[in-house]
């Protein structure tokens, strides 16, 4: 009587075992979630008004920061579908949104000197945030896809 389960091909065999690219995926977008919550509430503080009002502008920021959490989960959990939401909503469409607030300031100017003189502690911190939110998202959405990665979703 032969043994199946020694004739059964290794590559054939699902990898239970998650390739470190999908955990530091995961490490970034959480990451990026929480410099985009605290990027949130400091300009919620920042706001002069009430922080009731303004808070009230938070909310559907932070109902999609835990739907992001909620799908990365999923992603983490070997999910090819949340990987391709995460790609399409965090790294399109979230990447565009944090980008071009910046990047018009930028192209508007005729003196790039100016740009840096207000900058206060706050702003440097806020500017700061951003550029965290966006590095963390640049590093998670490329690791998803790394070869180990790829092949781990495919089987699943």
């Amino acid at each position: 009587m032969t043994d199946t389960a020694l004739s059964v091909p290794a590559s054939a065999v699902v990898s239970a075992v998650r390739p470190r690219a999908v955990t530091v995926a995961f490490a970034g977008l959480v990451t990026a979630l929480g410099a985009g919550v605290a990027e949130g509430l400091l300009r919620a503080m920042r706001g002069g008004g009430e922080f009731g009002a303004t808070a009230t502008g938070l909310l559907p920021r932070l109902a999609i920061y835990l739907a992001v959490f909620g799908v990365a989960l999923y992603m983490l959990n070997g999910s090819r579908i949340a990987r391709a939401v995460l790609t399409v909503g965090i790294g399109v469409v979230g990447l565009v949104s944090l980008i071009i607030e910046p990047l018009a300031v930028v192209l508007s100017t005729d003196d790039f000197g100016t740009l840096f003189a207000g900058y206060t502690a706050e702003s440097t911190v806020l500017a700061s945030l951003r550029a965290v939110h966006v590095l963390a998202v640049v590093i998670a959405i490329p690791a998803m896809y790394t070869p180990a990665a790829h092949r781990w979703f495919t089987q699943r």
